[in-house]
């Protein structure tokens, strides 16, 4: 029965399956984690459906992506170590935020986000800051995420309650404006928040920016564009104008000029210290969504609804550049103007060559999906950072035509500093000041346990070290038996080796006299069968040229009839073509009227609904601020409840763990009364040690006084032989040159003696080349003389002295021949010999591939089993080391409540006599359920391990024991061939067949218990 393997989604995670007997059972269950970034309360964090899933090319990575936008990815390799034996996480367990859950859950086989988490809704707002590599955006999903496009991290991310419409960031980094459904707020951005520091009363805000010297914010109310200052927060001005939607507003790099651009078709350009209108330009056919403009502030660029780019000059349009196949969305121009980039409908990127004429080329770049909504230049010229309704940002990298940056050199780095509070920079003070005493304090103890350890292990290491040289002498003595006992013994085997040579020689002789016998009989046979090939190869060429024949006839019987089929269908075809232009001409008639109706229809529908629009937009803006206090309200109840919860929880954790300590606070007593009479003893040996070598110290002083007088004696004889000594050490040197001229002689030396024994070597080696090469001759003689000998018995009889004569031109002429060849050694064995011993060999080795088969089929029937069976001890052994883990962190844990409760110091006995108190008023029932539970998970498990051992060492059984069946058939067979090899070898005057000798050990190495364990882990 075939198996098969698939795989299954459901609205939370991957099941992996197997089928068994045409039946699928269930493995284990992959899940999608939680968005972290998102509140546990927003709907959107609840059941992430898979979309889609992909397998790495290497089957090593399994990718999904969610409805959310977001990309897990699970390593396959890990499929049967995360799985834990098919258990199921409910999805209120899931969901649940408490840390134990959390943990059990982390143990699940669960998917691994495959970089940061992205936005799950259309992206409305976008900006880029000047003084750091930050890019913020603001979605749908209603959070605001601030990227970094050097690392390509993303640095903050913060989820409201309310609804994001707009963001822009401050040029040095440190603050953003976020505009919501209510307010226009004005954040400062910390390490890891985003702190309210001012609001303005603008509702539904959809355009803002920072000025580029971010003293001043222009933000969109209505029709209307108020301008701030960013330090007293007042409204300077108000810019009135537009009569339809503003889609775009941009300063200019001096902050004098404001220009924007709205539905109305009007783009404005404002100056922003008198709130007057200094340019114009309205052309009501077109409904403008974005603008842009050149960095001394004279050009504007405009795209709009009309399929144009516009270059507008002192109110007046100087350029205007069609793009008939796309929709222009987004424009931006670089800092340095010599680059223009437009954002299309179809998601594509297209870049104008500057300057513009009214033919400029263009080159379009495809990346989004969907229409480009929002587009920014960073860093510089050096990134292009865009927007789709897709939920996609991209950072594209800009490079001239020959791949080159367009990267200026900056002459003020990236700004690194960050906003922090007082009160949080002071919590993390006295974090620190807490932690670097716990520091100090553990220190001390790990010195004092480390001395105590020095002791003990320099005790040992003296009685290893007499334990070693015991062993050392017994080992020598054992050493010097053994040496006797082996030149006993090889004196005994040379002597054997020399019988066994005089015996080989012996039977070397017989085996030559046989096969001289049987080489002569081969030849026979050979010549028999050489005359029957050939009598059939005439009759092979016969049969093929009526076969040939047979075949060209048939060949234009088959042309002829498909020809005749060909052209009827070609027939058929036309006639379908001809109505297929009649039922095209009847369609589009019936499209039309169709359409005609259907516009009518519209028009009406069209009219009723706006009235009712009307209506309930009314009712919806009364509505939202309703909504907007209760939802205030609500919060503010929610998190006083929490609070509350929070301090429940913290008071009933307290309580456990102080009955927890309880338990062993007094043994730890009674131990440190008992380390603090010991120390009270070694004080005093110590004390009386220091009283003791006081007394040295005073006879000590005496004798200086006394040996500082003989030194100085000593120094006034010492400086005569200094002098020697210096004369001396001359000598040695120079005797140390000439002793490193010396050593390079003898290399050298040595270097000409080496050279000398290779050709002494090469000569030897012609030598025996030569002496062998003289006894072939010899030895081929001796069989010339032999063969004469047998001739010259036929001299009576003409024609068997002829036969005899032409048999030995035929034998003796070859082997000459062969014999003068460069680099053969031996004359040219019988052909059917030969034939014979391959056949043979061919067959064995087939054999021999047909057992390996076999063997490789068993061992792999079996080794699934002992691979599922070591992955489940794995499993097992991982939970135990676990359990062990835990453990200790708890042991850690009571001692450091033991240091804190001050039940470790000498007025510990109060602290003690309360935690006694309350134990005795509360029982901890959970501490003993959890102990109980703990030690019959620990039981079962043991059981299973050695239930799981039982069985592997019976599947290790039943392997060796076919394979050493398997084994035995193979080196019998290697025995045969063994045998025929040796029956077919010639005399010194014949060929030997130079085949590969097929043993046991070439055809497979003999495999014991613990080599078939071996191969099995690999």
């Amino acid at each position: 029965m075939s198996t098969s393997m698939r795989t299954t989604t459901n609205q939370t995670g991957v099941s992996s399956t197997i089928s068994l007997k045409d039946e699928y059972q269930l493995l284990g269950s992959v899940y999608v984690p939680k968005d972290l970034t998102m509140n546990v309360n927003s709907e959107l964090n609840f059941g992430q459906i898979i979309t889609q899933l992909q397998i790495s090319p290497s089957d090593e990575f399994l990718i999904a992506s969610t409805n959310t936008h977001q990309l897990y990815q699970f390593n396959l390799n890990n499929i049967d170590t995360n799985m834990k034996g098919g258990e199921l996480v409910t999805r209120n367990s899931y969901i649940n935020n408490s840390v134990k859950e959390q943990r059990l859950l982390n143990e699940k086989a669960i998917f691994v986000p495959v970089s940061q988490s992205f936005h799950n809704g259309q992206i409305l707002g976008m900006d880029v800051c000047i003084r750091k590599p930050l890019i913020a955006t603001c979605a749908t999903d209603r959070t605001v995420r601030i990227w970094n496009f050097e690392t390509n991290d993303l640095d903050l991310n913060k989820q409201f309650a309310e609804e994001v419409f707009s963001v822009a960031l401050h040029p040095t980094g440190l603050f953003i404006l976020v505009g919501f459904s209510d307010k226009l707020r004005f954040m400062n951005i910390l390490i890891d928040d985003l702190r309210v520091f001012h609001e303005f009363t603008i509702r539904g805000c959809r355009e803002c920016a920072f000025s580029n010297g971010g003293h001043l914010i222009a933000a969109v109310n209505g029709n209307v564009i108020q301008i701030y200052s960013t330090t007293t927060f007042d409204n300077l001005l108000n810019l009135k104008g537009h009569n339809g939607k503003i889609r775009s507003i941009i300063w200019s790099d001096d902050d004098h000029k404001l220009i924007s651009c709205g539905m109305d078709g009007a783009v404005y350009e404002w100056d922003t210290q008198n709130g007057t209108r200094i340019n114009e330009n309205v052309l009501k056919s077109c409904s403008y969504t974005s603008v842009s403009v050149s960095q001394d502030g004279k050009v504007v660029y405009a795209v709009g609804s009309d399929k144009t780019l516009r270059e507008i000059s002192d109110s007046q349009i100087v350029h205007e550049i069609q793009s008939p196949d796309n929709l222009l969305t987004t424009v931006t121009i670089s800092r340095s103007g010599r680059m223009l980039f437009c954002g299309c409908q179809n998601g594509q990127i297209r870049s104008y060559q500057m300057p513009l004429t009214d033919h400029s080329d263009c080159q379009d770049y495809v990346g989004h999906c969907q229409s480009v909504t929002k587009m920014k230049m960073a860093s510089f010229d050096e990134y292009l950072v865009t927007v789709s309704m897709d939920c996609s940002l991209m950072i594209w990298r800009i490079q001239d035509r020959e791949a080159r940056s367009t990267k200026t050199d900056k002459e003020v780095g990236w700004m690194e500093e960050i906003l922090i509070t007082k009160s949080d920079l002071e919590e993390k003070n006295s974090i620190m000041t807490e932690l670097k005493t716990r520091v100090e304090e553990l220190k001390i103890e790990n010195e004092y346990q480390l001395r105590l350890k020095d002791m003990n292990y320099n005790e040992r290491i003296k009685e290893l070290t007499e334990k070693f040289i015991q062993e050392m002498e017994t080992l020598k003595t054992k050493n010097q038996l053994l040496k006797t006992e082996k030149e006993r013994n090889e004196i005994h085997y040379q002597n054997q080796l020399t019988e066994l040579n005089e015996q080989h020689n012996q039977q070397l002789q017989n085996i030559e006299s046989l096969s001289n016998q049987k080489l002569i009989n081969e030849y026979d046979k050979y010549n028999e069968l050489q005359n029957l090939t050939q009598s059939k190869e005439i009759e092979y060429e016969k049969q093929l040229h009526n076969m040939e024949v047979t075949n060209e006839r048939l060949l234009n019987e088959t042309i002829e009839c498909y020809e005749t089929k060909i052209n009827d269908k070609l027939q058929i075809i036309d006639n379908l073509t001809n109505e297929l232009k009649e039922q095209t001409n009847e369609y589009e008639l019936s499209r039309r009227l169709i359409e005609e109706d259907a516009d009518r229809e519209i028009l009406e529908i069209k009219i009723k609904y706006e009235k009712r629009l009307h209506i309930e937009h009314d009712l919806n803006t009364q509505l939202k601020s309703e909504s907007s206090i209760m939802k205030k309200k609500f919060a503010s109840l929610q998190k006083e409840i929490d609070e509350y919860k929070d301090e429940i929880k913290k008071v009933n954790v307290d309580i456990q763990k102080s009955n927890s300590t309880i338990r062993n606070l007094e043994k730890d007593i009674q131990s440190l009364r008992k380390e603090l009479q010991e120390r009270d003893e070694t004080i005093q040996d110590k004390e009386k040690r220091i009283s003791d070598l006081k007394k040295k110290n005073q006879e000590l002083e005496k004798f200086k006084y006394v040996l500082d007088y003989k030194i100085k004696e000593l120094k006034k004889q010492i400086e005569p032989r200094e002098n020697d000594i210096k004369n001396y050490k001359e000598q040695i040197q120079e005797m140390e040159v000439e002793l490193q001229r010396f050593n390079k002689q003898n290399d050298q030396l040595e270097i000409n003696i080496s050279e000398l024994k290779q050709k002494y070597k090469s000569v030897e080696n012609e030598l025996k080349f030569e002496r062998q090469s003289t006894r072939d001759i010899e030895s081929l003689v001796r069989r010339l003389k032999t063969d004469l000998f047998n001739c010259v018995g036929f001299i009576q009889e003409p024609k068997q002295l002829k036969a005899s004569i032409l048999a030995l031109y035929k034998k003796h002429i070859h082997e000459d021949m062969n014999i003068h060849l460069p680099f053969a050694v031996d004359a040219t064995a019988d052909a059917d010999i030969q034939k014979e011993f391959s056949r043979q060999r061919e067959h064995l080795e087939r054999s021999v591939i047909g057992l390996r088969q076999k063997l490789a089929r068993d061992s792999e029937m079996h080794r699934s089993d002992y691979v599922r069976i070591m992955q489940e001890n794995v499993t097992l052994i991982q939970e135990i080391d676990n359990l062990r883990t835990e453990l200790k962190l708890s042991r850690n844990h009571i001692n450091d409540l033991e240091a804190a409760l001050g039940l470790n110091r000498k007025d510990g006995d109060k602290a003690r006599q309360l935690l006694i108190q309350l134990n005795k008023q509360r029982p901890n029932p959970i501490l003993e359920s959890d102990y109980e539970h703990a030690q019959r998970t620990l039981l079962a498990q043991q059981e299973l391990i050695n239930a799981l051992q039982i069985k592997l060492d019976g599947y290790i059984q039943g392997y060796n024991s076919n394979t050493n069946d398997l084994l035995k058939e193979l080196q019998a067979a290697a025995h045969s061939t063994q045998h025929i090899k040796s029956s077919s070898s010639t005399t010194p005057g014949t060929t030997v067949l130079q085949s590969r000798p097929y043993t046991s050990s070439n055809i497979l190495p003999p495999i014991g218990n613990g080599s078939i364990t071996e191969s099995l882990d690999q």
